[in-house]
């Protein structure tokens, strides 16, 4: 499957998010291995959203947050279920949106470079197996475009990772 993302650069930001919600439903249509979606999914993040430098996965592990298919510098490769944004939105089973990590206590700095974070849960029979992650280099980068962009990118998803 071949995929054109030309014009993208052109588009707004609820129409970027609409572009991505529509390559998330065609992965969902075209492939049920979870490993290949999420790494397709975190590249097409990276490729259509601008002003990011991290997008990418953490599974849920029996004892921590384990490093999925990502998009972007090395990352952590396990964090703690009781610090950091991922652990936050992990506890509290909601999107957790930072305008600036450096006001997050117990943010944990994998790119120096990040500013805002975006996590979004996503489940399995009800119960988390997995998180997106997205981290931005511009203090404020995530707005209600991107919370309601990625409600919906993770209905698509609940029950299908």
């Amino acid at each position: 499957m071949t995929f054109e993302l030309k014009g993208i650069s052109k588009l707004g930001d609820k129409q970027r998010l609409d572009e991505l919600i529509s390559y998330v439903k065609i992965q969902l249509d075209d492939e049920d291995d979870s490993l290949a979606l999420m790494a397709n999914i975190s590249a097409f993040i990276m490729a259509i959203l601008k002003d990011l430098n991290w997008a990418g996965f953490y599974l849920v592990g029996k004892d921590d947050l384990v490093l999925g298919p990502f998009q972007g510098l090395p990352a952590c490769t396990r964090l703690a279920f009781d610090k950091g944004v991922v652990a936050k939105a992990y506890r509290s089973n909601e999107i957790v949106k930072v305008d600036n990590v450096h006001d997050f206590e117990g943010h944990i700095a994998c790119d120096s470079n990040s500013m805002s974070e975006l996590v979004v849960p996503i489940k399995t029979n009800g119960k988390i197996v997995c998180l997106i992650d997205l981290d931005s280099p511009i203090e404020d980068r995530f707005t209600d475009i991107e919370v309601e962009g990625f409600k919906k990118i993770a209905k698509l998803l609940n029950d299908r990772l």
